[in-house]
């Protein structure tokens, strides 16, 4: 791939991304893997492709080390989530380049940000940057799903190709202004994905005589909207309230109950990022019955997306849960609990990224923050220890504007973005890799 800058060469890789159909399911990762592979070799960069099974394959290219300093690992994935082409203006796999934004599905989450970590480990390749250790670039398959065929997969299995003492992915990055202040936002740690499902029981019957059976499913709308009144108690986590003492300059904290309304008062987008980082989120998502429209059904399953803070656990979830749902005939059954990690907020890291803002942006500041989903950094800190952090400066786009367009239509990225972006992320390994 040919290019005059930096800039147009991102933009051409993202939307030679964007064309290749990847959603998950099935994934077939594997386009996107040999796409990123073919572009990182012409640069002379080494690159080693990992796959539980032939079309899902993960990419893992490398700037080795000179004299084993800490690795540097630029975390992304290449699949992403459906789109239906009848909600959107363009074609979600057409990668339009329409205003400066590149449109498609993946554009931010986060085929965007992969391309920018191929693009800077190719320029720095070209360049004959040399760092103290490894420049790792992992393009994964699965993320969207995670049903082992990505990075969980590539840290039990193939772990020294991952292995690192820092990492980059997605998470934050975007800029906000508060109190007339800019600051961009790096996720250090990430809420713990614990969702459960309320299996309810009743009683069957012939729907033409719903007095004589026990509807479970009516019962479990009753206890759906004990879930929706569910008003845990909050609690300010180290990252919430560094990101406060940020944001106020070191002012004394408020009690956790008062931050939400300090918040509102401040700015909508202030409440609605902080609103669910101060407690554990409960959102029933899924619900299964009778299969049969004259049959009053005796088993209700609702499934629930259960999102708690750091260091929190589905115990003390459950408590609070079924608290809110009182007594009644129902079973709680927990699914699979995972992520929930952190990383330290010091960091040579996070100088890197407080260095990145301050020069993008002379008075701007970094500030952390809980990411409220999950993502791939769980995995490499669960196996490693490795500080990792989610950061991709944006500040062409409103914060608020990309949160919506996140697995939803129209999803695109600004041009401006994905150079900022390349532009950080050669810092960053320029910061980690280079000694003293």
């Amino acid at each position: 791939m040919v290019a005059v800058s930096l800039r147009e060469e991102v933009t051409e890789l993202l939307q030679a991304l964007i064309r290749l159909d990847t959603v998950n399911p099935p994934g077939n990762e594997t386009l996107a893997a040999e796409l990123l592979r073919e572009y990182l070799e012409e640069s002379g960069v080494a690159c080693e492709l990992y796959a539980r099974v032939p079309e899902r394959a993960n990419l893992v290219a490398r700037i080795p080390g000179t004299s084993g300093g800490p690795r540097l690992l630029l975390l992304s994935h290449t699949d992403t989530v459906l789109a239906d082409p009848s909600e959107w203006v363009v074609d979600p796999w057409s990668g339009e380049l329409r205003d400066g934004e590149v449109w498609g599905r993946g554009a931010l989450d986060m085929k965007g940000q992969a391309a920018a970590s191929a693009v800077a480990v190719a320029s720095l390749a070209r360049e004959g940057f040399q760092p103290a250790g490894d420049l790792i670039f992992a393009a994964c398959a699965d993320e969207e799903v995670c049903a082992g065929f990505g990075l969980s997969w590539l840290c039990e299995t193939h772990p020294e190709a991952v292995r690192a003492e820092y990492s980059l992915n997605e998470g934050a990055g975007d800029r906000i202004e508060l109190g007339g202040r800019a600051f961009y936002l790096c996720s250090t740690a990430e809420k713990m994905s614990a969702p459960f499902r309320l299996v309810v029981h009743g009683r069957s019957g012939h729907a033409s005589q719903p007095a004589i059976a026990d509807n479970a499913l009516v019962k479990a709308a009753r206890l759906i909207e004990r879930l929706d009144a569910l008003e845990p108690e909050p609690r300010l986590e180290p990252e919430v309230e560094a990101l406060l003492r940020t944001v106020t300059n070191g002012a004394s904290l408020p009690a956790p109950a008062e931050v939400l309304p300090l918040a509102r008062s401040v700015s909508p987008l202030a409440a609605e990022l902080l609103e669910p980082l101060l407690s554990l989120t409960v959102s029933p998502t899924m619900i299964e019955a009778s299969r049969k429209r004259n049959v009053v059904p005796a088993l209700c399953t609702v499934t629930c997306d259960c999102r708690l803070l750091p260091g929190q656990t589905p115990a003390e979830a459950e408590e609070a849960v079924r608290g809110a749902l009182g007594e009644g005939d129902y079973d709680l059954e927990w699914v699979g609990p995972q992520g929930g990690t952190r990383s330290p907020l010091a960091s040579p890291l996070w100088d890197a990224v407080a260095e990145f803002v301050s020069e993008a942006e002379p008075g701007a500041q970094a500030a952390p923050i809980i990411v409220a989903g999950f993502t791939d950094s769980h995995w490499v800190r669960q196996a490693f220890g490795t500080i990792a952090y989610g950061f991709f400066p944006a500040r062409a786009m409103p914060a608020e504007e990309a949160a919506r367009l996140i697995h939803s239509a129209n999803e695109r990225v600004p041009v401006d973005d994905l150079e900022l972006g390349v532009e950080f992320l050669r810092h960053a390994a320029r910061r980690i890799g280079t000694p003293g």
